[in-house]
């Protein structure tokens, strides 16, 4: 950009959305904003300065990431009293999914102006490519590691009438996908990778289709994970007599009854009468 250009920046927080993956993804506004600032806050030096030179810009970088301590997080805020700082993250969106908020809690607080330049966002990217429904979604960042707590953010979220989108690592994709497969039985799942780059896919279709697949396939990379909304079809009495039927051959009849509420959207109090019947009859 030329000198002449009104390229200077007032002072305050910019949060600046980077690629993630394509670097045609960058926006003219990012572009203006990273050459016209006085210091990018980034999470790691090697990856934003590999940006910055394909921009042909140079600018202060100074690393702020998720094990920033308060007084890093003051230094900047302070900083912003006097000098336009950009916020990138590695890839995306800042502050989705990752705890740079009390960054911009701060300096609202300190009245710091704060500026969003909008841009890509892998979240964002998969549920429009996931065929789900997308009139409510709801992200939920990374599913636990372990399976206990895996289960349980799974089995908390299954009662939520949205698609649910998580961030998920390749290594970790199978037993995310048996762990839907066990406690949202029937959802529709999708899984966006390599989103932006070449190879980008979506597969869509049951968790257990999609499991055996990428047991053949071993995925690289990040990858958006999304679960459909429970059905809204409603389910006959036959229909829900099945499933707990099905369900009490392993299960003590309260988890039965709260493995097919998850599934249908019915009651779970009535559910847990009936399988009470059902074992009984």
């Amino acid at each position: 950009m030329s000198h002449h250009s009104p390229a200077t920046l007032s002072p305050g927080l910019y949060i600046v959305a980077t690629p993630i993956g394509n670097l045609g993804d960058i926006t003219l506004r990012a572009i203006e904003v990273l050459g016209a600032c006085d210091a990018v806050a980034c999470e790691d030096t090697r990856v934003t300065g590999k940006l910055m030179k394909h921009l042909g810009l140079s600018k202060p970088l100074w690393r702020y990431d998720d094990h920033a301590s308060e007084k890093d997080r003051a230094r900047l805020v302070e900083s912003m009293q006097t000098r336009a700082v950009a916020l990138v993250s590695d890839a995306g969106t800042p502050l989705v999914s990752d705890p740079g908020y009390r960054l911009v809690r701060d300096a609202r607080e300190q009245a710091i102006p704060v500026t969003s330049i909008p841009g890509p966002c892998a979240a964002i990217a998969g549920v429009t490519l996931s065929g789900l429904p997308n009139d409510r979604f709801m992200f939920a960042g990374f599913l636990p590691a372990k399976d206990k707590a895996r289960a349980e953010v799974l089995a908390d979220l299954g009662a939520v009438r949205s698609t649910l989108v998580f961030y998920e690592t390749g290594p970790r994709l199978a037993r995310s996908l048996a762990a839907i497969c066990e406690i949202l039985p029937g959802r529709e799942v999708a899984v966006a990778r390599e989103l932006t780059k070449l190879h980008e896919e979506c597969r869509t279709g049951s968790p257990l289709k999609l499991a055996e697949w990428y047991g053949a396939h071993p995925p690289k990379g990040e990858i958006v994970l999304l679960v459909g909304p429970p059905g809204e079809q409603p389910v006959g009495r036959a229909d829900a007599d099945a499933l707990l039927a099905d369900a009490l051959a392993t299960l003590k009849p309260s988890q039965a009854a709260a493995q097919v509420a998850r599934a249908t959207g019915i009651d779970r109090k009535a559910l847990y009468a009936r399988a009470m019947e059902l074992r009984g009859g």
